[in-house]
C-alpha cells in the first residue's frame, strides 16, 4: 500500500506543479500569466489527507480528479501546441492519480479487519 500512497501523492504534486507552470509560464492563456492558475487550489486541499492515509480523502480525490481529466481532454483536443501537450500530460497524471487512489482504497478495504 505504501507505493499507492507514494504514487497518489506524487501525481497530485505533479498536477499542482504542472497546473501552475502551465498557466503562469509555459503556455498561459494571456501573456504574463493567467488567473486560471488558481485551478490548482482545490488540489492542495487533499494533500495532507493523502499523506496521513485518510481513507475518506482517497475516496473523494478519486472523484475530484475527473474534473481535471475533463479539462485536460477538452484542452488537449482544442488548444494549440504546446498547451495541448500539457493538457495530455494532465490527462495522464489524472489517470495515474485515480488508479493509485482506487487501488489504495481497494487494498485497504480488502486487508482491513472484519467488523
Amino acid at each position: 500500500m505504501d507505493w499507492t500512497r507514494a504514487l497518489a501523492v506524487g501525481s497530485l504534486l505533479a498536477m499542482i506543479v504542472l497546473g501552475l507552470a502551465w498557466e503562469l509560464w509555459l503556455a498561459p492563456l494571456r501573456p504574463g500569466g493567467s488567473w486560471l492558475a488558481l485551478k490548482v487550489l482545490p488540489l492542495t486541499v487533499p494533500l495532507a489527507g493523502l499523506l496521513k492515509r485518510r481513507m475518506y480523502t482517497y475516496r473523494w480525490v478519486s472523484l475530484l480528479v475527473w474534473i481535471y481529466f475533463t479539462e485536460g481532454v477538452v484542452r488537449a483536443t482544442s488548444d494549440r501546441a504546446p498547451s495541448n501537450l500539457y493538457a495530455a500530460i494532465e490527462v495522464l497524471l489524472c489517470l495515474v492519480l485515480f488508479a493509485a487512489c482506487a487501488l489504495h482504497v481497494r487494498w485497504r478495504l480488502k486487508h482491513s479487519p472484519a467488523t
